[in-house]
C-alpha cells in the first residue's frame, strides 16, 4: 500500500502515537504525526493545513489522541477534522462518533439508553442535591465531565461532617459547573478493557491496583495483566460499544457482587494495556483494518 498516506493525529513524542506512525509507516512508506495545535483551517481555500501538509488530501486520518487532556477545546479540533471528511478523507474514527464520547455526560446518557449497567449515578447543578446524593451514596466520585484516567475525579465520603461535604462539593463545582456524582464501587482490585476493532471483539486485560489507590489507572501505580472475560462480559462490551460506531475503542467493565458493570467507553482506547496485558498488537491490527477499509 506504498501510494495510500495516512497521518497519526496524535501527541508527537508520546509512545502510543509514535507506536501508531511506526505501524502505518511500515506498512505504507509514508510517516506523518500531527499535532492539532498546529493546523490551520482556511476555509476560503478549503485547506486543512499542518506543516507543509493539506491534510484534505491525505487518504486517511488515524485519531490516537486529539490533545493531552479532554476539554471543550478537544470538541473544536474535532470539528476541524470535519472539514478533512468533507473532502473526501476517510478519519479513524469518525469525528461525529468520537465527539459523543469525549463528554462523559454523553457517554453516559447513551449506554443507559441502550439499558447498559452502570454504577448509581446523579448528575445536578444543585449543591443540595449532590449532599443528598452523598449521603445516599455513603461515598461518592465526582467526576468532571471531560477528563481521563480518573483526572480531576474527588471522592466525597458521608461520614464527613455535612459543612464540610458542602465545602469539598462547591470547590469541586468551582471547575465543573455540571456535578457528575457516581456511588463509589467496591471493586476486587481490578476492572478490564475489553478491546474492539470495527466493532468486532480482539480481546482483554485487566488493570490491576497497587497499595490505597483507590482505582486501577496505571499513573496511580496500577498495572497490566491477562484477563480472559467470560461470554456474560464479552456480551455487555458488545453492546455498551455498539451504539458509538468506533473504528477503536475499549470499553471498561468492573465485576460487582451484582454483576458486571460498564464505567466508560473510550473515545480513543490504549495499546499498551492490550500488548502489556493481552499480548496483542493493536497498533498493527489497526492499521491493517485502516488500510482495509480504505483500499478494499
Amino acid at each position: 500500500m506504498a501510494d495510500t498516506k495516512i497521518g497519526v493525529v496524535g501527541i508527537p513524542g508520546k509512545w502510543s502515537t509514535e507506536t501508531l506512525a511506526d505501524a502505518v509507516e511500515a506498512r505504507t512508506g509514508f510517516r506523518l504525526v500531527i499535532d492539532m495545535a498546529k493546523v490551520i483551517l482556511n476555509l476560503k481555500h478549503g485547506q486543512l493545513i499542518y506543516e507543509n501538509h493539506d491534510l484534505c488530501k491525505l487518504d486517511g486520518l488515524i485519531v490516537k489522541k486529539i490533545s493531552t487532556e479532554y476539554s471543550p477545546n478537544t470538541l473544536d479540533r474535532l470539528d476541524l477534522l470535519r472539514v478533512a471528511e468533507q473532502a473526501g478523507v476517510r478519519v479513524f474514527s469518525r469525528a461525529q462518533n468520537i465527539l459523543r464520547l469525549i463528554n462523559r455526560l454523553s457517554c453516559t446518557v447513551t449506554l443507559r439508553n441502550h439499558d447498559v449497567p452502570m454504577p448509581d449515578t446523579c448528575i445536578t447543578e444543585d449543591v443540595e442535591t449532590a449532599i443528598d446524593c452523598v449521603q445516599t451514596f455513603g461515598s461518592a466520585v465526582f467526576k468532571p465531565l471531560y477528563s481521563t484516567k480518573a483526572r480531576g475525579m474527588v471522592i466525597i465520603d458521608a461520614a464527613s461532617d455535612i459543612n464540610q461535604i458542602e465545602q469539598q462539593i462547591r470547590q469541586f463545582q468551582a471547575n465543573n459547573p455540571m456535578l457528575y456524582i457516581q456511588k463509589k464501587i467496591a471493586l476486587p482490585g481490578r476492572d478490564m478493557g475489553l478491546v474492539y476493532l470495527g466493532g468486532v471483539y480482539q480481546g482483554a486485560y485487566a488493570r490491576i491496583s497497587q497499595g490505597d489507590s483507590w482505582n486501577t489507572t496505571i499513573q496511580d501505580g496500577g498495572r497490566y495483566q491477562n484477563y480472559i472475560p467470560g461470554d456474560d462480559i464479552i456480551e455487555l462490551a458488545n453492546r455498551a460499544q455498539a451504539p458509538f460506531g468506533m473504528d477503536f475503542t475499549t470499553v471498561d467493565v468492573a465485576e460487582t457482587n451484582d454483576g458486571p458493570i460498564v464505567f466508560e467507553v473510550s473515545a480513543f482506547g490504549g495499546f499498551r494495556g492490550s500488548l502489556e496485558g493481552g499480548g496483542i498488537n493493536m497498533a498493527e491490527r489497526y492499521v491493517d483494518y485502516a488500510l482495509l477499509e480504505l483500499n478494499g
